[in-house]
C-alpha cells in the first residue's frame, strides 16, 4: 500500500506545483494564455490605458494590463523597475535614459503629440495685434515663438502690449508650464526655448548651456507655483479661464480629448501652434517579454491605434485621427513642418538642474551637479 501511495503523492505534488506555476504565469481564455503585465506610465496616458475597450482588446491578445501613474522624468530614477514589465514615459530623452539604466535594447513609439499652447480668443486677438499670433492657411492659430520670447525676456506685462483693451493687467507675459524638475511637458518647453535662445540650434555643450540660462531660467522662476503634472495646468485653464491661465503649455492630445468629450466646449477656447514646436514621442521601454508584447500591440494593433486617436493621440495612420476629429468639429493641422529636436537627456538635465539652482551653471570640474 505504501508503495502505491508514495508515487501517487508525488504525482499529486507535481500536479499542484504545476497548477500553481501556471496560475502565477497567467490564466487561459480559450487556447490563449493571459499574462499580467504591469507598468509605469505618464499621467497623460492613464485614461487611454485604463479605457475598458483598450483593456478588453489587450486581454483578447493575451495581456491583462495594470498601470501605475509616474512622472516621466522620474521613472529612470526609480529603484524598483525590476518589479515592472515596462515603463512608458512621455518624451524620447526620458526613454533614452531608461534604456541606459535598464539595459533595454529596444523601444516602441505607438503615438506622439505636439506641444501646443492653450489660450483664449481675447488673448489671441491681443497677440495678433502685436504680430505674435496669426492664422495659418488651414485656419489654425499659429504662435511666433521668436517674437513671443522677445516679449517675455524683456519682462513685459500684459498691460504693456499695444492695442490691448481686453486683458490690460499687471501679470507678466509668460507661458504657464508644469514644474521643469519633474514634468516632461515643461522639459519640452525648455527644449524649445533653449533652442531659440541658442540661435535656432539645439543646445549641445556646457558653453551653450551657460549661454541660454539667463534667458530660459526666468521663464520658469517667474511663474510662481507649478504643478508636477500637465493635468493640473489644463484643469486650471478649463475651470478658471483666462484670468488664471492666459497661455498654458499642454499636449495637443489633452485639448482634443477634452473637445471629444465636451462637444459644447467654451467657444473662446483657442489652440495655438508654436512656430517652431517640439513633438513628445510617447515611448514604451519594455522591461520583460510581457512588456515587449505590449509594445508590439500598441504600435501595430489597428483597434488600439484607433482608440488612441479618441484620446487625441497622433498615430502612424494620421488620416484616421484627422477624420475622426473633423467629424467632431475639431480641426488641427494635418502636418507640422517647423519641428525641432530636443537636446540629449544629459544636456537637458544640466539645464534643468541649473534652473533648479536659480540659473547657476555647473563649474566645469564639478560633475556632481550635472
Amino acid at each position: 500500500m505504501k508503495r502505491v501511495l508514495g508515487p501517487l503523492l508525488l504525482v499529486a505534488l507535481l500536479v499542484g506545483v504545476g497548477w500553481a506555476l501556471w496560475r502565477s504565469l497567467g490564466e487561459s481564455i480559450g487556447n490563449r494564455r493571459v499574462v499580467t503585465v504591469r507598468g509605469l506610465v505618464g499621467s497623460e496616458k492613464v485614461a487611454y490605458l485604463s479605457d475598458p475597450r483598450v483593456l478588453a482588446e489587450l486581454r483578447k491578445r493575451g495581456i491583462d494590463l495594470h498601470v501605475e501613474k509616474a512622472g516621466s522624468r522620474e521613472m529612470a530614477a526609480r529603484t524598483d523597475l525590476a518589479h515592472y514589465d515596462f515603463a512608458f514615459p512621455a518624451g524620447a530623452p526620458a526613454a533614452t535614459k531608461l534604456m541606459q539604466q535598464t539595459g533595454a535594447k529596444k523601444s516602441y513609439n505607438p503615438f506622439f503629440t505636439p506641444m501646443v499652447v492653450a489660450s483664449w480668443k481675447p488673448i489671441v486677438d491681443v497677440l495678433a495685434a502685436n504680430g505674435i499670433a496669426r492664422q495659418g492657411s488651414d485656419s489654425t492659430a499659429l504662435l511666433d515663438m521668436h517674437k513671443l520670447l522677445t516679449v517675455m525676456r524683456s519682462g513685459s506685462r500684459w498691460r504693456d502690449l499695444p492695442h490691448n483693451t481686453t486683458y490690460a493687467i499687471g501679470k507678466s507675459v509668460l507661458i504657464s508650464t508644469t514644474d521643469v524638475r519633474t514634468s516632461n511637458s515643461a522639459a519640452m518647453y525648455l527644449s524649445l526655448t533653449s533652442y531659440l535662445a541658442n540661435g535656432d540650434n539645439v543646445v549641445q555643450s556646457d558653453l551653450q548651456v551657460a549661454k541660454v540660462l539667463p534667458t530660459v531660467t526666468p521663464l520658469f522662476s517667474e511663474q510662481g507655483y507649478q504643478e508636477s503634472s500637465t493635468a493640473g495646468p489644463f484643469e486650471d485653464y478649463i475651470t478658471m479661464g483666462m484670468g488664471k491661465a492666459p497661455l498654458v503649455l499642454i499636449y495637443e492630445a489633452q485639448f482634443i480629448q477634452y473637445l471629444m468629450e465636451h462637444s459644447s466646449g467654451n467657444p473662446d477656447m483657442v489652440l495655438l501652434y508654436p512656430e517652431p514646436t517640439v513633438f513628445t514621442k510617447h515611448t514604451l521601454v519594455p522591461l520583460s517579454p510581457g512588456g515587449d508584447s505590449l509594445g508590439v500591440l500598441l504600435e501595430n494593433d489597428i483597434e488600439l491605434q484607433h482608440l488612441a486617436a479618441e484620446y487625441g493621440l497622433r498615430t502612424a495612420d494620421g488620416s484616421y485621427g484627422a477624420s475622426l476629429w473633423s467629424r467632431k468639429g475639431i480641426h488641427v493641422p494635418g502636418r507640422l513642418i517647423d519641428v525641432i529636436d530636443p537636446p540629449s537627456y544629459e544636456v537637458l538635465e544640466r539645464m534643468i538642474n541649473a534652473i533648479a539652482r536659480g540659473g547657476a551653471p555647473c563649474a566645469q570640474a564639478d560633475t556632481t551637479c550635472h
